[in-house]
């Protein structure tokens, strides 16, 4: 399988402006990769930067230093260095981001926050609908829940529900922000079944797993921090 990310000689600190801009070195000089169809953890203490190193490749924090290069359409885009507008299209044809934590709009029915990323990619709606409540069923929301908002829901079925959208469309490169927290052990095999089928799939996955056992079942290899 081929590299389609490359992490090199990455840096992130945080400058905290009401600690009299005391500066906190998370990480320094970070080389990695990761190949289609492979899975890696990202483990460490607590604090040593594992959830901001997803983030980093998800565009949502910005590097201090280095280069997070994804391979799009055969060509390599830097994360750290491209434009806002080049960052969303790689966030919807790339870059897939699973946290443990819901963020939606309000009202809009759980199956349409599932189908969205799939109609953004310009599937049929019906299709997309399709695949959304196969995802839901499988996860374990009742059918009674498909057609309310998710936020109306319970911690563990909105998360649920968040998974469901981040598997609902393949990603070259898909982000595990501690997936099974919090799910009880039938959805945490439901989960880690789906992350066997992206990898199935080629999809690259870096991982945050609390759960140590969870994590060597879910990935090849890992990345230490700290």
């Amino acid at each position: 399988m081929s590299t389609v990310l490359k992490i090199e000689n990455l840096s992130k600190s945080f400058l905290l402006h009401q600690q009299a801009g005391a500066r906190i070195q998370v990480f320094e000089g970070l080389t990695a990769e990761v190949k289609a169809g492979e899975a890696v953890a990202v483990t460490g203490p607590s604090g040593r930067g594992k959830s901001s190193l997803l983030k980093l490749v998800y565009g949502v924090y910005r590097a201090s230093a280095g280069s997070i290069r994804v391979l799009s359409d055969g060509a390599w885009t830097d994360v750290v260095t491209a434009p806002p507008r080049g960052v969303i299209g790689l966030r919807r044809d790339v870059i897939g981001y699973v946290t443990q934590f819901l963020r939606v709009i309000p009202r809009v029915p759980a199956e349409m926050v599932v189908a969205e990323p799939m109609i953004d990619r310009g599937i049929a709606p019906e299709q997309a609908l399709a695949r959304a409540r196969m995802l839901l069923e499988r996860l374990n929301i009742p059918k009674r829940l498909w057609h309310l908002s998710p936020m109306t829901f319970s911690g563990g079925e909105q998360q649920r529900v968040n998974i469901a959208r981040g598997f609902a469309a393949h990603f070259p490169i898909l982000l595990l922000d501690e997936p099974t927290a919090s799910l009880d052990e039938d959805n945490r095999n439901r989960v880690l079944e789906l992350v066997a089928g992206a990898r199935e799939e080629g999809s690259a996955i870096l991982a945050v797993f609390h759960d140590e056992q969870e994590r060597r079942r879910a990935c090849s290899r890992s990345i230490a921090l700290g």
